[in-house]
């Protein structure tokens, strides 16, 4: 097997497992306080990878970061601890088969922005992926009835409305990423831990508010940090072995996993129809991400 190919299927497993973990062993935690807990172990499992990889060289100096640059950086990490809390809430209110599938539609989002911000175009694989991953709000929310009554339970739903709103926030926040890590060429070595960090302190005064010890199940946040320190790197790992387009659907496969997860151990309810949901959302995701690389190289030619 390819090794990028490899790693982005390591990471599907390793995100799937870490959204049936959520749902599974932190019940009742208020969304702020895992992310604040969860991020603090990620930056201390990651550091190692930090030390071992970093080539002082490639950091560009704060000068050509600029103020601008700054301000996108905290921006991205406040977004991310954000769309974590949405996509905690939404967890706690739905079944993870249900979730899963509508907070895997980022790249719906993310186009928009891109087309407002960043000059992009929409080609015709993304208009069809775009179809395509909203036939899987459609189909998760599907229960019989009228032709209209999943897309009037989608919008009623409040599992769905933050599972969208987080998604819409991890959307803006992959732009900022996309700028930070590119635009403002910061390593990979540097931006994940800041990234933790930063999504971690942005939400810390919510988590104070509302702080619950977490002294009985501290091992499980410490796995669950590892989690997020491993799906972090071999996610990083992925993209830089193999093109997006390969990448990004196997990575998106994770809805899958976290469906058959919470289907089959959770035995959470009409798993045939979310599961359907969950391959239509794969499908979209997969359709951007062609079309976004076959207007790439339409623009080169």
């Amino acid at each position: 097997m390819d090794p990028g190919i490899f790693y982005s299927v390591l990471a599907a497993l390793v995100w799937g497992v870490y959204i049936f973990v959520l749902k599974r062993y932190f019940p009742g935690y208020p969304g702020a306080v895992i992310t604040v807990v969860v991020n603090a172990f990620a930056v201390a499992w990651y550091l190692p990878v930090s030390a071992a990889t970093f080539d002082p060289s490639t950091m560009p100096s704060l000068s050509d970061i600029g103020a601008v640059g700054a301000v996108i950086v905290a921006g991205t990490a406040a977004l991310v601890g954000v769309a974590f809390i949405l996509f905690i809430d939404a967890l706690e209110s739905g079944d993870v088969s249900y979730v899963a599938p509508i907070n895997k539609l980022v790249p719906v989002f993310v186009l928009p922005i891109e087309i407002l911000f960043l000059n992009q175009f929409l080609t015709g694989l993304q208009v069809a992926g775009v179809a395509v991953a909203t036939a899987a709000v459609y189909v998760a929310n599907y229960e019989g009835g009228a032709l209209l009554d999943p897309l009037r339970r989608a919008v009623r739903s409040r599992p769905a409305q933050l599972a969208l709103a987080s998604a819409a926030c991890y959307a803006a926040s992959d732009v900022g990423k996309r700028v930070a890590l590119q635009e403002l060429a910061i390593p990979t070595s540097v931006f994940v831990p800041v990234l933790f960090a930063g999504a971690g302190l942005a939400v810390l005064p919510v988590a104070l508010r509302n702080w619950t010890s977490v002294r009985g199940d501290l091992p499980k946040f410490v796995v669950a940090g590892a989690l997020v320190a491993v799906g972090e790197h071999v996610t990083s790992t992925a993209f830089g072995m193999v093109p997006a387009s390969i990448a990004s659907p196997i990575v998106n496969t994770q809805a899958v996993i976290a469906v058959i997860l919470g289907g089959v151990i959770l035995r959470e309810a009409q798993f045939g129809t979310r599961l359907v949901a969950a391959f239509l959302a794969v499908a979209g995701v997969s359709l951007i991400a062609i079309g976004d690389v076959g207007g790439l190289l339409a623009l080169v030619g």
